[in-house]
């Protein structure tokens, strides 16, 4: 074998050196297990739930957990105010969950990446008019302009998924326009570009591949951003609407009865938290494994 086969085989892979960084942060492992779960069941809730997420029991009303007292173990988490199991809904839920977080973070990085190649790349006149757009944007509150842009759009999951797709549209804009403002001064831009390569091979095949990194971490933390925002539209009213079993719809659906089943809103809550934080603890790892500046020795 020769010193240079010898040299390759003894480094790391680019894998095993991402979950070496990602590993280390313990909290990371624990959100991937939660994050892979919630997937797991979210895939397969035709198997995993014990009913299905529409059937109603009227005999059944407000049947509180397994482990209370008159509760039944066919109703594992309890079921709501018209009978239905409160397990499998959450179970269904997680679909739609995953899926407009899915939705919102892929439109939002397409457009948001484009744009700021375009603003970072071109300058002058074409990124002052791009920033001040997003600006703009940036100066509303997201939920107030999330709200806004589905009262005119109309309540639906459709329309919530393209109004937080435009709410965090400017993050994506103005982190891919700071990375190729940084990218495209550098040595290996230059002699692309006197090597004849054309703009948009400059753009998407030269600079993009180097302003990844924070890219996927911006898009782990907007994942998570997104299963807020239409949870809390689906709470208003202006998102998922009944018999929709989505979280957000579910609390709302629920909020009456608070005070003597307990259980309708608070198990609907704690699959967003756990959700949420898992992602959220992802993305902290996702941080550190990909970020050259964070990585401990």
């Amino acid at each position: 074998m020769s010193s240079v086969e010898s040299k390759t085989a003894s480094q790391p892979s680019a894998l095993a050196e991402f979950w070496y960084y990602f590993s280390r942060n313990k909290g990371a492992v624990i959100g991937l297990a939660v994050f892979l779960l919630v997937l797991f069941v979210a895939i397969f809730a035709p198997f995993v739930a014990p009913h299905s997420a529409s059937e109603q029991y009227r005999d059944m009303l407000l049947l509180p957990p397994a482990w209370m007292e008159g509760g039944n173990f066919s109703f594992l988490l309890g079921t709501d105010a018209v009978g239905r199991d409160i397990f499998s809904r959450l179970i269904y839920g997680a679909r739609f969950s995953l899926f407009i977080g899915l939705i919102v973070v892929t439109l939002s990085v397409i457009s948001g990446v484009l744009i700021g190649l375009v603003a970072g790349y071109f300058r002058g006149r074409v990124d002052t008019v791009i920033m001040r757009v997003m600006d703009i944007i940036l100066a509303f509150p997201s939920l107030l302009l999330a709200l806004v842009l589905v009262a005119v759009l109309g309540p639906g999951l459709v329309n919530a998924m393209i109004a937080i797709s435009l709410v965090n549209l400017p993050h994506f804009v103005r982190l891919t326009r700071a990375a190729v403002m940084t990218e495209r001064a550098k040595d290996y831009v230059i002699a692309s570009k006197v090597a004849g390569a054309g703009t948009m091979r400059l753009m998407l095949l030269t600079i993009l591949p180097n302003c990844l990194a924070p890219l996927i971490v911006q898009a782990t933390l907007a994942f998570s951003a997104a299963i807020l925002d239409a949870a809390a539209l689906g709470f208003l009213g202006m998102g998922a609407q009944p018999p929709t079993p989505e979280w957000g719809t579910m609390l709302a659906e629920a909020r009456e009865f608070i005070q003597r089943a307990w259980w309708v809103v608070t198990f609907p809550g704690l699959a967003i938290l756990v959700t949420v934080l898992s992602i959220n603890l992802m993305g902290d790892g996702l941080r550190d494994a990909l970020d050259p500046k964070l990585k401990r020795s």
